[in-house]
C-alpha cells in the first residue's frame, strides 16, 4: 500500500470537489440491479438523484411517483429523474447537468453482460472528470447463481475486481452456510472487499451515496429518514496512488474530543437492527499523515463501508477533504476557512467503536510549530 497522496502529486485526483458524485451500479443479469434502483430513487430524503440506465421503462418506477414522462426522461414528485442512455453516456450526461434543475447525485447502471472499466474511464477520462467525481463502483451479485454468472462470464470476475462495495443481493434465498462460503470466494478474487448481504436491494441509502458533509449525523437522527440521507465519498483505490516520501512524525497524542452519535440517538433502530453504526471524531489537533496511512492500511476493518472526513495534517497547511467507499478513497486539498481541525465519520457493521476510536486519536499529534510549506518539505 503506498501512502497518502494529494492532487498536487498525484494527477489522478485532481477532480474539483464540487463535482457531481457519482455512483455505477454493475452485477450480472438478474443480480437485482433495477430492484436497487427503484429502492434508490423511491427512498430519498430531501436529496435529488438523477438516474442513468439503458431502458427506464424496466425499472417499473412506481406510477404515483411520477410528475412528467418525455422519451427519454421521466421526472419524478421527489426531484430525482431517470434518463435513458440512448447511445452515449456523455451526452446523457450532459442532459442531466444542463438541467436548470440541479442534482445532488448521479447513478449509472451499467448493462449485466458489462465490464464496469469503461464506464468508470468515461467519469476518469474525458471532459466529464471537470464535472463530476467517481465515487464509487458497486456491484450485485445473484447470491444463488453466481457460480454459473462466473462460469459464463469474465464480465461477471472484473464486476467483483473493480467493486468497490459488493452486495450479496437475494441473502434470503440462500443458506448461510453457502454465503458464508460465497462470501470467502469473493474475498479470494477481490482481497478486503467490503461485502454486505442484502435481500431485495434493501441497503441504508448512506452506505452507497454520497451527498452533503457529515449528513450522517442528520440522517442518524433525523427519525423521518428511514432510508436516506448522505455524506459523500470518493474516488481511487489504494493502489492508484503514487509514493511518497518521509514527512516528520509525530508521536504525542493530545486530548481529543470523540463522540458517537449512534450512541445518542435512539431514532435509529432500523439500522442498529442491522449492526449498523456510526462513529464520528473530532480533534483540534492534526494528524500524523504517517499514522493515518497506517490506519487506513493495516486497522480499517472491511466493515466500514464509507467514511468522509476533513482532515488536519501536520505536514500540510492545506485543509485536507477525505473520501472513502468501499476500498476506494481520495484526499482533495483546498484552503482553510476558519480555524484547522480534523473531523471524521465512519459507517460500517458491527464496528468496535472503542479500538476505532483508539486507533483514529493515536493518529494525532501535537502540531509541529516548524511546519513546511507542504508535503515533504
Amino acid at each position: 500500500m503506498q501512502p497518502v497522496t494529494t492532487p498536487s502529486q498525484s494527477p489522478e485526483i485532481d477532480a474539483p470537489i464540487s463535482g457531481l458524485p457519482v455512483t455505477i451500479i454493475t452485477g450480472f443479469l438478474g443480480s437485482g440491479k433495477t430492484t436497487l434502483l427503484n429502492h434508490i430513487l423511491s427512498n430519498q430524503q430531501g436529496v435529488k438523484t438523477a438516474v442513468l440506465v439503458n431502458e427506464f421503462g424496466e425499472i417499473g418506477i412506481d406510477n404515483e411517483l411520477i410528475v412528467t414522462t418525455s422519451e427519454d426522461m421521466v421526472e419524478l414528485s421527489n426531484g430525482c429523474i431517470c434518463c435513458t442512455i440512448n447511445n452515449d453516456l456523455v451526452e446523457a450526461v450532459y442532459k442531466v447537468l444542463e438541467r436548470e434543475e440541479k442534482v445532488d447525485y448521479l447513478v449509472v447502471e451499467t448493462t449485466g453482460l458489462a465490464d464496469p472499466l469503461p464506464v468508470a474511464l468515461t467519469f476518469l477520462g474525458t471532459e466529464l472528470r471537470d464535472m463530476t467525481r467517481l465515487d464509487s463502483i458497486i456491484t450485485v451479485v445473484d447470491s444463488e447463481n453466481f457460480s454459473l454468472d462466473l462460469f459464463n462470464s469474465e464480465a461477471a470476475a472484473s464486476q467483483i475486481a473493480y467493486g468497490d462495495i459488493i452486495l450479496l443481493n437475494k441473502a434470503d434465498l440462500v443458506d448461510e452456510a453457502d454465503l458464508d462460503s460465497l462470501e470467502v470466494r469473493i474475498r479470494d478474487m477481490k482481497g478486503g472487499a467490503r461485502i454486505m448481504r442484502t435481500t431485495k436491494g434493501q441497503v441504508p441509502l448512506p452506505l452507497l451515496l454520497s451527498v452533503g458533509l457529515f449528513e450522517t449525523d442528520k440522517y442518524f437522527q433525523n427519525e423521518e429518514a428511514e432510508q436516506g440521507h448522505d455524506h459523500h465519498h470518493h474516488d481511487h483505490d489504494h493502489d492508484h496512488h503514487d509514493h511518497q516520501d518521509d514527512h516528520s512524525s509525530c508521536d504525542h497524542e493530545h486530548d481529543v474530543c470523540t463522540h458517537d452519535h449512534h450512541d445518542h440517538d435512539h431514532h435509529s433502530h432500523h439500522l442498529e437492527n442491522d449492526g449498523f453504526t456510526s462513529i464520528s471524531f473530532e480533534s483540534d489537533k492534526p494528524f500524523a499523515i504517517k499514522k493515518f496511512q497506517n490506519f487506513l492500511d493495516n486497522q480499517l476493518p472491511p466493515t466500514v463501508f464509507r467514511a468522509k472526513g476533513i482532515l488536519w495534517f501536520d505536514e500540510s497547511p492545506r485543509r485536507h477533504i477525505f473520501h472513502l467507499c468501499g476500498k476506494r478513497f481520495s484526499i482533495e486539498d483546498e484552503d482553510w476557512k476558519g480555524q484547522p481541525k480534523s473531523q471524521l465519520v465512519l459507517i460500517g457493521q458491527d464496528l468496535d467503536k472503542e479500538t476505532l476510536q483508539q486507533q483514529i486519536k493515536s493518529c494525532v499529534c501535537l502540531p509541529s510549530t516548524t511546519r513546511g510549506k507542504g508535503f515533504g518539505k
